[in-house]
């Protein structure tokens, strides 16, 4: 440290000097050699005017390079894409009229579309918020102007699924969708890739087969990003840089299911302009969630049984039990032996250490009713949408973060039946810490995620 302090230039102020002098702080260079050169525990304190000076340069340099992200993308022509026949037509086709918060939010997004300069929007809503059906809104935009979209998702199985959902729609309004994901064949894929580079397929959907330089859009004008968090900036990019440079750039729309206080909101995505979804579409039946310790588990499994016997699916989600998959696999695997022998039924597992293709025949196997109870880990993707499971345990609840608890929860309530999320916790003893206890309580209390992540930011801080 001595050594490279003893190199560190003497840099032009970039301060403003008044501001300096009304808060008492020193130049960038001399705040560095008193931080390190402490005289007395009061150089250590966190709000030191030495350390203060450095940490507003930080924060002053990350907003900077934010507003600079924001002026480079509001100076790029883009496309001028407007609703149309297409757009109409899938209006129609949803199985649902938009709420007030959907219509806003593609009131926000045709705007942006509309005015001829590079959309940068992120879509925060809650599980089953209706963002997808937006997404598919703006993408009918494009087809209906003349150009083409796609929407790249984390996973294959959330590919298949946005797929399987929006084709059919799409498809009514007249406009070919494509499915691209690492598990094509060599012919499929051929037709897929000649498909979107003529123009014939105005829609593709996939994962991160899609920024593969073998992919070759026509007149790409709208990527979409499905669970934005899951991918790099650069993974963002790469598919952006495959719009046509005569047309301008490619519009980007990202969209988030785990909402974000205002506060992270401003300092992470503050070259994005934000629309949030805060209602839930009608229909959606509210969670029902208990928060029991973990030695009531033969009561839990018992109404288990009473309630898959009345027809009911359910997942029971195995806890995080070391740093090592290979335990948290082998607590999964007792645990789905366990339940076997206890309820006598069948009882699918579905870990991340599975074989791509093994681990959806299980999850397809649930989705469509054949297994009536999936033992899953965390690290397996639960972004399946299966209507008529409604009941979710969770084994060792306070070892999970708010944001999962949440996540996992939305799963069921996805259907008509009434639905139940079990939060189980503590070891042997049954004992709760503190921090804990609020969170397994702001669960039990609301099912707002906004008024989740806000509540997670107050309990552990924004470094976690």
């Amino acid at each position: 440290v001595q050594a490279a302090l003893a190199q560190t230039p003497d840099l032009p102020e970039w301060q403003d000097p008044a501001w300096l002098a009304k808060q008492r702080w020193p130049g960038w260079r001399a705040a560095l050699e008193r931080l390190h050169h402490p005289t007395g525990e009061i150089d250590l304190a966190p709000d030191t005017p030495v350390r203060q000076r450095l940490a507003y340069d930080e924060m002053l340099a990350h907003q900077l390079a934010l507003a600079r992200r924001r002026r480079a993308r509001q100076i790029t022509p883009a496309p001028r894409i407007a609703p149309g026949e297409a757009s109409a037509a899938l209006l129609t086709a949803l199985p649902f009229t938009l709420t007030g918060a959907q219509a806003q939010a593609i009131a926000e997004i045709r705007a942006d579309l509309a005015s001829g300069e590079q959309m940068g929007r992120l879509l925060q809503g809650d599980v089953g918020s209706g963002k997808t059906a937006l997404a598919a809104l703006a993408m009918a935009d494009a087809a209906s102007s003349g150009f083409q979209a796609a929407l790249m998702a984390p996973t294959e199985i959330l590919a298949r699924q946005h797929f399987q959902r929006l084709e059919p729609m799409l498809a009514q309004a007249r406009v070919r969708a494509v499915l691209l994901t690492g598990r094509d064949t060599q012919g499929e894929r051929r037709e897929r890739l000649n498909a979107l580079a003529a123009g014939e397929a105005q829609v593709a959907i996939g994962t991160h087969a899609l920024f593969q330089d073998a992919v070759r859009f026509d007149r790409l004008a709208l990527a979409v990003i499905d669970e934005q968090h899951r991918f790099g900036v650069n993974e963002r990019q790469r598919l952006q840089a495959k719009g046509d440079p005569r047309t301008g750039g490619v519009h980007l729309l990202t969209m988030s299911a785990t909402p974000i206080p205002r506060t992270l909101e401003l300092t992470q995505y503050g070259e994005l302009e934000v629309s949030r979804l805060l209602e839930k579409p009608p229909g959606r039946t509210p969670v029902a969630t208990a928060v029991l310790p973990l030695v009531r588990i033969g009561e839990v499994a018992k109404r288990l049984k009473a309630a898959i016997v009345g027809g009911a699916q359910a997942y029971w989600i195995c806890p995080l039990v070391a740093e090592s998959e290979a335990i948290d696999l082998a607590a999964a695997e007792a645990r789905a032996a366990d339940l076997r022998r206890i309820l006598q039924i069948e009882v699918g597992l579905a870990h991340g250490q599975m074989p791509g293709p093994e681990r959806e025949a299980v999850m397809a196997d649930f989705a469509d009713g054949r297994i009536p109870l999936l033992v899953a880990t965390t690290v397996v993707e639960v972004g399946v949408d299966v209507p008529n499971a409604s009941i979710m345990v969770i084994e060792h609840a306070d070892r999970f973060g708010l944001a999962q608890l949440h996540q996992l929860r939305g799963r069921v309530g996805r259907g008509a039946k009434a639905s139940a999320c079990i939060l189980l916790y503590g070891g042997a003893d049954g004992v709760l810490g503190e921090t804990a206890r609020q969170r397994l309580d702001i669960l039990r209390r609301t099912e707002d995620g906004f008024e989740i992540a806000e509540a997670d930011f107050r309990l552990r801080g924004g470094g976690d």
